[in-house]
């Protein structure tokens, strides 16, 4: 890590996107959820000063920077309670592999529109069979040996904005299916860049209990047809580009957490400071104030390790990103959900209510340990990993 963790160019950043985020705020995303509609005004606004694709390249319309600089805008917007969660989605992940591995056109096709906002694109990897277990992934491309185009067919779940979405980059696979069950085991992923509106593409909204603006939703490709040119990168070096994608979603969900966490605690302490019983602030009790204490430092580690991932990632730095990814992503699921509760019960009957606006993180803090992947699958991978213990699956 350079001695200085953050240049005077990220301390700036940071204090336009919190003046961005301080506009809109909580009470922005609250309305725009009862409203059934998207944060639409914050998105374009962000996407016009540069925010949405500070880590896309220069010649493409972005701001030359990395996942460091994203991680801080995504960070920012969700410390002054209004989060972009297709940040996580859009430019990081899709942005990010297409940047790296796309051909010309592609990049001339796609990049411009993902930095400025104007076009956004969703990510399908989760299936029905195969949620951690990436691995047996069914969803396959084959060619059409006619025409040179390939034919995608497969199901998808839980797949973020695809109603925003112009298109979602699909994550397919090509081999031969050999074993009793149709899946020969070993994965050999390739991406897909599959147009929302293309024949043979439905999306299904799933129904959830989260109460959050962008939506999640089940996909069908039913022998989508697509030109040869759909196909992101080399078909034989799937899994680079994969984890190319995924290692920023594990940081960049890390910078969602935090900014979750320090937006909980932010309101927690306010309100310790102010609410006076028997003759003194809340805040004043160490029962109160000790918790508060550690959930801060809880963020702060957190976010000392996100940052470390995405310096290894922007470095170029690829394997040690991935461990220090899942690290940032762990730490920071953990310490979003206690900062949250810690919130909640610092408020007591107030953390419940509207008014407060602190009941409804309880459950969305929770998908930083689920979503993108479970925390106990981070264990086993720094079990095994970082380690060397065998693994158990």
């Amino acid at each position: 890590m350079p001695p200085q963790i953050e240049t005077d160019e990220h301390k700036a950043l940071r204090a336009a996107v919190a003046a961005l985020g301080a506009k809109y705020g909580r009470d922005y995303i609250t309305r725009t959820i009862a409203e059934g509609r998207h944060p639409t005004e914050l998105w374009n606004e962000a996407g016009k000063l540069g925010y949405l694709g500070v880590n896309l390249p220069e010649e493409h319309g972005g701001g030359g920077g990395g996942i460091t600089e994203l991680s801080i805008v995504l960070e920012e917007l969700g410390a002054a309670g209004s989060p972009l969660l297709m940040l996580v989605v859009s430019p990081a992940i899709c942005g990010t592999v297409i940047a790296r591995f796309g051909t010309e056109e592609q990049k001339r096709a796609w990049l411009p529109g993902l930095s400025d906002g104007s076009r956004l694109m969703a990510f399908g990897i989760t299936e029905p069979d195969a949620g951690s277990n990436s691995h047996r992934i069914t969803t396959t491309a084959r060619r059409d040996p006619a025409s040179g185009d390939w034919l995608l067919t497969g199901r998808k779940v839980f797949i973020s904005g695809v109603d925003m979405a112009d298109a979602v980059l699909i994550v397919g696979r090509t081999e031969t299916v050999s074993d009793k069950e149709g899946r020969t085991g070993t994965l050999k992923p390739c991406l897909f860049i599959v147009p929302t509106d293309a024949e043979g593409f439905q999306k299904r909204p799933i129904d959830m209990e989260l109460n959050a603006a962008e939506k999640q939703f089940e996909l069908t490709l039913d022998d989508v047809r697509l030109p040869a040119d759909a196909l992101v990168g080399d078909e034989d070096a799937g899994l680079l580009q994969l984890f190319a994608g995924l290692n920023p979603e594990r940081i960049m969900t890390a910078a969602f957490a935090i900014g979750m966490g320090r937006y909980a605690l932010s309101k927690a302490i306010e309100y310790a400071r102010e609410r006076t019983v028997w003759k003194a602030p809340i805040g004043a009790h160490q029962a109160i104030a000790h918790p508060l204490a550690q959930a801060h430092i809880d963020l702060e580690l957190a976010r000392l390790m996100m940052q470390k991932a995405a310096h290894l990632y922007d470095a170029g730095d690829d394997i040690g990103a991935g461990e220090a990814a899942n690290m940032a992503k762990y730490a920071a699921g953990e310490a979003c959900v206690k900062a949250v509760d810690q919130a909640v019960h610092t408020l007591g009957g107030n953390g419940l209510t509207r008014e407060f606006g602190l009941a409804s993180l309880i459950t969305a803090a929770r998908v930083a340990r689920i979503a993108p992947v479970s925390r106990e699958m981070i264990l086993n991978y720094v079990s095994h990993q970082t380690l060397g213990l065998p693994k158990s699956y």
